[in-house]
């Protein structure tokens, strides 16, 4: 039986929960790899980001792309790939293509 959630509760839960997702990602497995996540989950750091932005749009928050990376990935983007991402060989690259359009598709456009 699952408890009732007051909805200002549930929202703190949720934001708590998203808070824990980017601390984890951020510090304590920076390591692990965008394509990684994609393949295996169906999402990635870009996917939140976007998804912040989304969300942001929502309220009638202009955010930019850039923007709402540096949010999700706690630096620059160009300075996250340089300390973090790793080449990816032609198997994940291959299962990456496949994953992005069953997951995002057109939605990381524009």
């Amino acid at each position: 039986m699952t408890r009732e959630i007051d909805p200002a509760t549930q929202v703190e839960l949720e934001a708590a929960a998203f808070r824990a997702l980017m601390h984890h990602l951020l510090q304590k497995r920076p390591e692990v790899q965008n394509i990684d996540l994609m393949n295996l989950a169906g999402f990635c750091r870009n996917c939140l980001s976007r998804w912040y932005q989304e969300a942001a749009a929502e309220r009638g928050i202009g955010l930019s792309k850039d923007e709402a990376r540096e949010i999700v990935y706690g630096m620059p983007y160009a300075d996250w790939v340089a300390q973090n991402q790793t080449e990816a060989d032609a198997a994940k690259q291959a299962a990456f293509k496949t994953a992005f359009a069953q997951n995002v598709g057109d939605a990381a456009k524009g």
